[in-house]
């Protein structure tokens, strides 16, 4: 299907009737947009609805007609130019790290830390990273 522009005329005259109508036609599925002129009674709903069915539920709750049906048209979309993008480096970020010899022997900095091997920050970043085989 495509999408549709539905008028409907309906004959609300309480706000009861009118909140009933406006869920029925939110449950439906396929509805994108639903407007409802109060003065004149019109519902304006847009989707892939399948108009007769929805004025069939309509008419549990209230009097329901349809006024008119026109099939909605996506806008047109121009087309813009594109320019040819360079090619990405390859960002590689590191921070020297030191391990020590023996993750149990003493480090004068810190008193906290004497049996945990330092913390600190290292990120290497690549794009295209090797494969990694098994053999």
């Amino acid at each position: 299907m495509t999408a549709q522009k539905s008028v409907l005329q309906l004959s609300v005259h309480e706000e009861r009737i009118r909140r009933k109508a406006w869920e029925t036609v939110s449950k439906f599925s396929g509805v994108t947009s639903i407007a409802m002129d109060d003065k004149t009674g019109k519902m304006t709903v847009v989707g892939e609805v399948d108009v007769p069915k929805l004025v069939k539920k309509l008419r549990k709750i209230c009097t329901a007609d349809i006024v008119s049906v026109e099939i909605v048209k996506p806008p047109e979309k121009k087309e813009e130019k594109k320019e040819p993008e360079k090619p990405k480096q390859p960002e590689v970020i590191a921070h020297p790290v030191t391990y020590w010899t023996n993750q149990y022997q003493y480090h004068p900095a810190s008193y906290a830390s004497a049996y945990y091997p330092p913390c600190e920050y290292s990120r290497v970043v690549v794009e295209e990273p090797r494969p990694c085989v098994i053999m």
